[in-house]
């Protein structure tokens, strides 16, 4: 059996989201200014994890998101494109471009392999995701597309492209998949501090800020109500007197 090393951060603030989530593009950004306004910021640390909503819509539809919705939903297109620009202009008060007339519905299974790929860079891709599919009416199905999408934020072509093409990083977004399932989450964005505390959706900047003060309280270190490292009844570094 093998302990691992506790990491030096004091929350692990997991994040389950799908790049094909407007709410989940909202959230993050709200999320992330809570965060940057946290004075324990560099005490947290940030897992964004895989999330389908729609697991099944075929790779290279190239449909327009309404349609889609429609057609998922069984809903009249007006009224789609009335949540549509309730959820648009939502995304403008936070400072976020969404242009539902150019979004292209997509299976997002390779844009979170895209992710994982990115390594430190993950982040930076993910935030290139959104605005692609949600801004720029661009398909984030299509691996030269997601290729493109990486280069921007500083990637190397070929490697990424080898890595798309060999499949890599499909286990751990199936484990993300997975970890939701057992977690019990049917829906996105969703925020875990700890595996203690959750938060379901694009919650206000308030709310996030709660979350972070909370988690971080609860993982403050023990405080000692008596003794000292001296103190008789201990064992200090390794040794013991007696």
């Amino acid at each position: 059996m093998s302990i691992e090393s506790p990491d030096q951060s004091a929350v692990v603030l997991e994040v389950w989201s799908d790049i094909a989530c407007p709410w989940c593009y909202i959230g993050k950004h709200r999320f992330e200014t809570a965060l940057a306004r946290f004075p324990h910021r560099d005490r947290v640390q940030v897992v964004w994890r895989s999330y389908q909503l729609s697991p099944d819509t075929p790779v290279g539809l190239r449909r327009a998101e309404v349609d889609a919705l429609v057609e998922m939903k069984g809903m009249p297109a007006d009224q789609v494109k009335q949540m549509f620009a309730h959820v648009a202009n939502t995304a403008a008060v936070d400072g976020l471009t969404m242009d539902f007339d150019t979004v292209v519905a997509a299976n997002t299974f390779d844009a979170h392999r895209l992710i994982h790929v990115a390594g430190d860079r993950g982040e930076d891709v993910m935030a290139a995701l959104f605005r692609a599919h949600f801004a720029q009416g661009r398909v984030i199905d299509d691996r030269e597309e997601l290729v493109a999408i990486a280069v921007e934020v500083g990637l190397d072509a070929d490697a990424v492209r080898t890595a798309l093409d060999s499949g890599a990083e499909a286990e751990r977004v199936r484990d993300d998949l997975a970890q939701a399932r057992a977690l019990g989450i049917s829906g996105v964005p969703f925020f875990v501090a700890n595996r203690a505390i959750g938060v379901s959706g694009a919650q206000p900047v308030e709310v996030f800020t709660q979350l972070l003060e909370k988690a971080y309280a609860d993982a403050s270190p023990i405080v000692t109500l008596a003794g000292s490292a001296d103190a008789d009844g201990a064992c200090v570094d390794g040794s013991c007197a007696v």
